[in-house]
């Protein structure tokens, strides 16, 4: 049991610190009427969390990561988007009972998660750093349950927030709450982009 609940534990940690790729979930949970609409957005985090935690525990993401032109292009990319992201939030508007023109559709929020979970490089390298680091004390069967705690923990996590995000969104009639959230949504993904390429020089120096 020590694997089950050591990943349950060191998942919640890193899952739980406010961060681009629940932002985005919540603020699409938030934005749909229905957590239903909102489903593209959860499944798509929550496999790209899968994809990450099997690489860092099976050791497939060290090696990819060992490229230096990989790792460049992806702090180069990640910057921009959540540049570009940051823009998009900051504009929205949302106005009493309206949907606010941020409710992706199906395949943006497919596209959004997928490029806000898979080129964020610090959420990588956490993944690798912690996660990764932390499953060498398991082996065989041991190692796979404290992988699955990890998994589990980050498919609920996703679930509970845009749920809570939707219950946000209705109780805030006149949209001004929720206009608040974007804007704040938005300062705290240019401060994580900012953060991104003082990482992205300091490993370039």
């Amino acid at each position: 049991m020590e694997p089950f609940f050591h990943g349950i534990i060191l998942a919640l940690g890193l899952i739980l610190p406010l961060g681009v790729q629940n932002i985005f979930v919540f603020n699409q949970g938030a934005a749909h009427k229905k957590l239903r609409k909102a489903l593209p957005v959860i499944i798509t985090a929550s496999i790209c969390d899968t994809l990450l935690i099997g690489m860092a525990v099976s050791g497939v993401s060290i090696i990819v990561f060992s490229f230096e032109w990989l790792r460049n292009m992806l702090f180069t990319i990640g910057i921009l988007f959540l540049i570009y992201m940051g823009w998009g939030m900051w504009r929205t508007k949302t106005q009493g009972d309206q949907q606010p023109s941020r409710a992706f559709s199906t395949r943006q929020q497919i596209t959004f998660a997928a490029s806000v979970s898979l080129l964020n490089p610090h959420a990588i390298m956490d993944t690798i750093g912690v996660i990764g680091t932390s499953s060498l004390v398991y082996t065989g069967f041991g190692k796979w349950v404290f992988a699955l705690a990890c998994i589990g923990v980050s498919w609920i996590w996703f679930f509970s927030l845009a749920f809570a995000g939707g219950k946000i969104g209705l109780v805030d009639r006149n949209g001004h709450l929720l206009n608040r959230i974007n804007q704040i949504s938005a300062i705290i993904i240019w401060g994580m982009a900012i953060y991104m390429g003082y990482q992205f020089f300091i490993y370039s120096s």
